[in-house]
């Protein structure tokens, strides 16, 4: 299954996603299929809407820190953020469906993370730094937000020419 990005401009990353109900062959190879399309876009995390479906699934490297090499993914069906620490870190951010954007964006330094396996199974991870960062970005995704949403007015203004060419990119 070859995946294509969605860039913004395309609506798709701006609409909430619905809950997996089904867990089967078809989740587990498009979940495949994510880390695959991760990989190939030198990314280190992937939702759902990136690629045109609007199901709560992502993908996401383990990353101790910002040059963990060996991390590896993982896959997350219908996560929920239930606590984030009050210690905050600022870090520059980028995102596949936003290609040559980047911006420093502060998140918690920590957070727990509810989700469903492939397989369907209720689990429970706690997250810290790089990695807390990466499934905070992600699970933004499935509900319609974006990194430059966190932006100051004067940065996203700064952004405006960039991001109207990528639109545009995306609507030719």
């Amino acid at each position: 299954m070859q995946l294509q990005l969605r860039f913004y401009g395309d609506r798709i990353l701006r609409k909430v996603c619905d809950p997996v109900t089904v867990f089967d062959a078809d989740l587990r190879a498009f979940a495949e299929a994510m880390i695959e399309t991760m990989f190939r876009e030198q990314g280190i995390g992937l939702a759902g809407p990136q690629v045109g479906v609007r199901k709560r699934v992502i993908v996401a490297l383990r990353m101790r820190d910002p040059e963990d090499a060996e991390a590896q993914p993982v896959a997350l069906v219908n996560p929920k953020v239930t606590n984030r620490s009050q210690e905050t870190w600022i870090f520059e951010e980028g995102c596949l469906s936003l290609p040559g954007i980047r911006g420093e964006v502060m998140r918690a330094e920590r957070a727990t993370v509810r989700y469903q396996d492939l397989e369907g199974e209720a689990q429970e991870l706690e997250a810290e730094g790089m990695f807390a960062r990466i499934l905070l970005h992600e699970i933004d995704h499935l509900d319609g937000r974006l990194f430059i949403d966190y932006l100051s007015a004067a940065k996203k203004s700064l952004l405006k020419p960039k991001l109207r060419e990528i639109a545009s990119r995306e609507s030719a």
